[in-house]
């Protein structure tokens, strides 16, 4: 039996949470968001913005400064995943 590895998770996870058909709370799109850019980006390398989204995107982004991206990919699939029977 093949295992998938953690980068084929972390896409079938990405897939999953594009296709939510209902809205997740505020605070749980913050965080997949923020797991996210973790994972794909690493720490925030981006000045803070003015506007109120963007702030408080930033900020969600870089609470998890440090995070290695091997973490942030998998605390993202398993967010996702809980959040997948409600919302798909």
């Amino acid at each position: 039996m093949h295992t998938m590895s953690l980068e084929q998770n972390f896409k079938k996870a990405c897939d999953e949470a594009r296709k939510f058909t209902k809205r997740p709370p505020e605070k749980d799109i913050l965080e997949i968001y923020s797991l996210f850019k973790q994972a794909t980006v690493g720490d925030i390398n981006k000045a803070k913005p003015s506007d109120v989204e963007g702030k408080t995107k930033w900020e969600a982004w870089n609470s998890k400064k440090g995070m290695s991206p091997k973490t942030a990919k998998e605390q993202y699939i398993k967010r996702v995943e809980s959040l997948s029977g409600t919302y798909k």
